[in-house]
């Protein structure tokens, strides 16, 4: 047998753990699929408790288990025991304990060269874990207190602790995500809400939104596989990468970042395909005649969205989604103190939180700053763009232009840092460009004092700023 798995292993490139995780993060897919027709609420929770830590042992090994029930147990500790801050109390430690993990596993090393190991799980059972919790928290403040997503996804009563142990474990979403919210797994699997039966008088087939997914994931990782050798990150300390020009240099940069993001669209679209088949990743019907089912729960990415992002500020809301709605919804708005707006401040605090989440490598905090400055930037050439007067479309279609080739621009630069990882090495590759994608932003913000656009006289939409 393990023969048989190194020589499987050696023939699609990657290591036997690699070969390992990914034959049991496939199997999500089956697994889901029969969970649809587990009867009962109780026997659905154990089913999807049972089949994560299943799954989990085969793939990590039994020390994996070992540190997903050290969150689960303290963050359910803390919602019995200190109801009033739970929230707080669970934030702080499911991030301590994943720090430690960060530290002591030093998982990026690893997944640089191909490794695998539990803590990506970890990382998403820690959403998991604290989302729960704040939300237990929301059910005792009184609905002015609470914005409309904290009303929707509050909890009144304490979860069972099967329930609970579901929720994180289920095992469509344990390795990889989405996250999601405690209130929509309950609704799932007592069939309630949207997904009671007489809901619109259908039950929505996941079957062809599946094999969508099944499809992107194949061709995303088709074509990771035949760009990565072209482009290893080992090429940034390579003698032969200084000698290069600076537009080589540049497009090197460009297209080590677009090939190292196939092989997440591949992970996101399998786990999509996984969360879809289970029923949980329906989100509603369309208001179209006849209604179509949605299934934008389980999507956490948009392929076309990411590589042709018109401005910065678009790339939250089309890249890994469901856990950029979570540092949303459960950092940045309840960092807004009432009565005020929004500012880099929050915005900086909920990069620093992502990049924790990440792990502690000197590239993931440099990449989440810059990705703080670069959002910030594009903010500054969209005011411009719309405080155009529209006689002047053609000035205006020029920075639209130059918004799309900042993103592109600043994004690939600043993503060689959360790919190389060491300080030395993303000062290095920054330093090879002259650190034109820190430059450019800070400049933009900076310029931004001097010229002050009147504010336009439409509202700005979220999605075109």
């Amino acid at each position: 047998m393990d023969l048989a798995m190194e020589s499987m292993a050696a023939s699609i490139g990657v290591s036997v753990a690699v070969l390992r995780f990914l034959l049991c993060f496939a199997a999500t897919i089956p697994v889901s699929f029969l969970w649809r027709f587990v009867p009962g609420r109780f026997a659905k929770n154990l089913y999807a408790a049972l089949s994560g830590v299943l799954l989990s042992y085969l793939s990590f090994g039994f020390s994996s288990n070992l540190h997903f029930w050290v969150p689960m147990l303290l963050g359910y500790a803390s919602m019995v025991l200190f109801r009033r801050h739970c929230g707080i109390i669970t934030f702080f430690l499911g991030f301590g304990y994943l720090i430690g993990c960060h530290v002591y596993y030093m998982s990026g090393d690893a997944w640089k060269e191909g490794g695998i190991d539990a803590t990506g799980a970890l990382m998403v059972l820690t959403l998991k874990v604290i989302s729960c919790a704040i939300n237990y928290n929301d059910g005792m403040k009184k609905e002015e207190e609470l914005s409309e997503t904290q009303k929707k996804n509050r909890l009144i009563k304490l979860p069972s602790i099967i329930e609970y142990f579901g929720y994180c474990l289920c095992c469509g979403s344990h390795f990889a995500g989405p996250v999601y919210e405690m209130k929509d797994y309950l609704d799932w699997t007592e069939r309630k809400g949207i997904w009671s039966p007489s809901e619109k008088g259908l039950s929505p087939s996941p079957y062809g939104a599946t094999l969508r997914a099944l499809l992107q994931a194949a061709f995303c990782m088709g074509l990771y596989l035949y760009l990565v050798p072209q482009f290893p990150l080992s090429r940034f300390t390579d003698p032969l990468y200084q000698e290069w020009g600076f537009w080589k240099r540049l497009g090197y940069q460009y297209m080590s970042g677009f090939t190292a993001r196939w092989k997440y669209y591949f992970i996101w679209s399998l786990s999509e395909a996984s969360i879809i088949i289970s029923g949980l990743g329906f989100s509603g019907w369309t208001e179209s005649s006849p209604p179509k089912p949605k299934w934008d729960r389980a999507k956490n990415v948009d392929i076309l969205g990411v590589e042709l992002a018109k401005s910065s500020v678009q790339l939250p809301l089309v890249w890994n989604i469901q856990v950029s709605t979570w540092l949303r919804h459960y950092v940045y708005e309840r960092l807004v103190q009432k009565g005020k707006k929004p500012g880099f401040f929050q915005l900086l605090a909920t990069q620093t939180v992502s990049a924790v989440w990440h792990g502690l490598y000197p590239g993931y905090i440099i990449f989440f700053v810059q990705s703080a400055l670069m959002i910030a930037g594009s903010r500054v050439i969209y005011r411009w763009q719309q405080a155009i007067p529209p006689k002047m479309s053609l000035f205006k279609n020029i920075l639209v232009l130059f918004n799309f080739a900042y993103t592109l621009l600043v994004l690939n630069y600043s993503c060689v840092g959360f790919m190389v990882l060491s300080l030395h090495e993303t000062l290095a590759s920054y330093g090879s460009v002259y650190y034109v994608g820190t430059i450019i932003p800070i400049a933009l913000i900076l310029l931004s004092y001097v010229i002050k656009p009147a504010k336009a006289a439409r509202p700005k939409s979220r999605k075109d700023e």
